[in-house]
């Protein structure tokens, strides 16, 4: 058994996005090789209401899926096939933008906002898929003990148990909260592409201590270890995907294979033609 080592360590950067959301950037273009199919990863975490209160309003989405998860919040929801909702705390919302959607996101007022966006490409073929949902509440997010980690299996399986089986991408995403001190193991895939971001809390890998709001990819192998600090305890969340090995031509919201499937894109959506009518 080979324990993965690490490749490269990425710490999240503030910025502004939407119509002035403050948030945590942590991968963006400049990653996409290296955590492959994984594009895009935001991180949001405030108490502070007017750090979020503007959200992200109408915009599009083109060839990717966005998978949005609170650990602590509300974020209202609707776009433009007429589907609207609410993102709770403990519950995630597994977009699948596939040919075009027009969507918004607007955070509403809560005590604490914490939880990620991440973009995850969809391959050539299935870039112009037809656009769906899967709402995961917390019913659908099951969770198992580990030692005395506990694990919410969003995607993928850990030991017996099993979150949803993505449609286009196969994908493994947990979230996992170590107590102070406590270490876990977690068994990988050896071919796919394997990181962790470290949402609350510093944490211990591979003997190297690494903050809070960092992304840690790793090589290839068959598991992870991964410590809480011996003062504080920590909350993580593990992806692992196979990687796409694809061009990529991105362009704001809109991900494809070639500048010109890009150019379409925007073409469409200047004549009005880039969500398909029923």
């Amino acid at each position: 058994m080979i324990k993965r080592e690490i490749i490269k360590q990425i710490r999240g950067q503030r910025a502004v996005d939407g119509a002035g959301v403050h948030l945590v950037r942590v991968l963006g273009n400049n990653d996409v090789k290296d955590f492959d199919p994984f594009l895009m990863l935001d991180s949001f975490d405030s108490t502070d209401p007017s750090d979020y209160l503007a959200g992200f309003p109408m915009h599009p989405h083109r060839g990717i899926e966005t998978i949005t998860y609170l650990i602590s919040g509300r974020i209202d929801h609707e776009d433009s096939l007429g589907n609207k909702g609410t993102i709770c705390s403990g519950e995630c919302q597994w977009m699948t933008a596939g040919r075009g959607i027009l969507h918004q996101e607007m955070p509403k007022e809560s005590e604490r906002m914490l939880g990620f966006q991440l973009w995850l490409n969809l391959p050539r073929q299935e870039k112009m898929t037809t656009p769906a949902y899967c709402s995961l509440t917390r019913d659908l997010i099951p969770t198992i003990n580990s030692g005395k980690a506990e694990i919410g299996v969003l995607s993928g399986r850990f030991g017996d148990v099993a979150g949803i089986t993505p449609a286009h991408i196969p994908s493994t995403i947990y979230d996992i909260m170590l107590p102070i001190g406590e270490d876990i193991t977690v068994p990988t895939k050896k071919d796919e592409t394997v990181f962790a971001f470290l949402i609350e809390g510093d944490a211990v890998i591979n003997n190297q201590t690494i903050s809070s709001k960092s992304a840690i990819l790793f090589e290839r192998g068959d598991y992870i270890t991964v410590s809480a600090k011996p003062e504080s305890g920590l909350r993580f969340i593990f992806f692992s995907g196979r990687a796409l090995h694809e061009p990529i031509a991105w362009g704001g919201p809109i991900v494809m294979n070639t500048q010109d499937e890009l150019m379409t894109a925007f073409r469409e959506l200047h004549n009005g033609s880039f969500i398909e009518q029923s």
